[in-house]
C-alpha cells in the first residue's frame, strides 16, 4: 500500500475526508494510475498515526479522500534518536540518510569534521541539505514512518557537540575505546522515552582532539568490534543495534 504525507489541516477527522495537494496529486494520477476506490495510506508527519483512506475523486490539482480508519499503532522507535553524521565522500551521504531513516532515526545533522574530504560552501551545503531531505521523505514513505525526518543544515564539530547536549545518552564509536562489553552494558542500559545521539566520522574517522572534545562535551566512545568499518557501515550498526533494544524492551 502507498503511503503519503500531508498537512495535518489537510486531514478532517470530523468531516471524515483527506485532500491531497501538491507533487503527490500528479504521482498518485499519471505515475501510480490510481482510480477511485483504491486504499492508501496518510501520514501528517506529527503525530504518528496513519490515516488509512480510499480515493473519492482525481480531481485536476487535488485527490479528495474519503478517511476510513485510523491506525493508532505507533511505528516510530520509543525514543528520538539523533545521527550526526559526518560529511562523506560522493552521494554515500545519500544512502546513509535513507537507511538512517528506514531504521527510526528521528534527525540526521551533517557534520563538517576536519577529516571531511567534500568541503561545502553555504550555497552547496543548502542544495545538498535539500537534496537529503528528499531522500529523507521518500524514505520515511516508503517505510511507512509516522514522521518524516529532519536533515538539518550542516554543522561544525563545535555546533554539533552543542546540540548533542540536549540528547540522555551520547555516543561516539572509536577504534581505541574500550572493549566490547562497555559498549554491550551502553546498549543494554538504553530505555524507550531516553534521546540517543550517534556520532559518526567521515572517511578517516574523527582526529583525537575531535574525540578529546567530545568526551569533555559528555559523549563516551564506544567500539564496533575488531574490524574496522566504513563511514556508511558504523552508523547503520549502531542504530540497528539500538533499535533492536528499544524495540525488544518489555516483550
Amino acid at each position: 500500500m502507498y503511503q503519503f504525507f500531508v498537512e495535518p489541516a489537510q486531514i478532517n477527522v470530523t468531516d471524515k475526508s483527506v485532500i491531497i495537494i501538491g507533487n503527490d496529486v500528479n504521482h498518485i494520477k499519471n505515475v501510480l494510475r490510481m482510480r477511485p476506490g483504491e486504499e492508501i495510506s496518510v501520514s501528517n508527519g506529527q503525530d504518528g498515526k496513519e490515516y488509512r483512506c480510499g480515493i473519492l475523486t482525481l480531481e485536476e490539482d487535488r485527490i479528495i479522500c474519503g478517511l476510513r480508519f485510523v491506525k493508532e499503532d505507533n511505528v516510530e522507535l520509543p525514543s528520538r534518536v539523533y545521527l550526526f553524521q559526518g560529511i562523506p565522500k560522493a552521494d554515500k551521504m545519500e544512502w546513509i540518510v535513507q537507511k538512517a531513516v528506514e531504521l527510526g532515526v528521528c534527525q540526521v545533522i551533517p557534520v563538517a569534521a576536519r577529516r571531511c574530504v567534500t568541503k561545502l560552501d553555504e550555497k552547496k551545503a543548502a542544495s545538498r541539505t535539500a537534496r537529503w531531505q528528499g531522500i529523507a521523505e521518500a524514505a520515511a514513505k516508503q517505510s511507512r514512518r509516522g514522521i518524516i525526518p529532519e536533515v538539518t543544515g550542516v554543522m561544525s564539530f563545535n555546533q554539533a557537540l552543542e546540540k548533542a547536549r540536549e540528547a540522555d545518552v551520547r555516543l561516539i564509536p572509536y577504534e581505541l575505546a574500550r572493549g566490547m562489553n562497555r559498549t554491550r552494558e551502553i546498549v543494554d542500559g538504553l530505555v524507550p522515552g531516553q534521546s540517543i545521539a550517534v556520532f559518526i566520522g567521515p572517511e578517516g574517522g574523527f582526529e583525537e582532539t575531535e574525540i578529546e572534545l567530545a568526551v569533555k562535551a559528555g559523549v563516551e566512545p564506544v567500539t564496533l568490534g575488531k574490524r574496522i568499518l566504513r563511514t556508511e557501515t558504523a552508523g547503520l550498526t549502531v542504530l540497528s543495534w539500538i533499535m533492536y533494544r528499544l524495540e525488544g524492551c518489555g516483550e
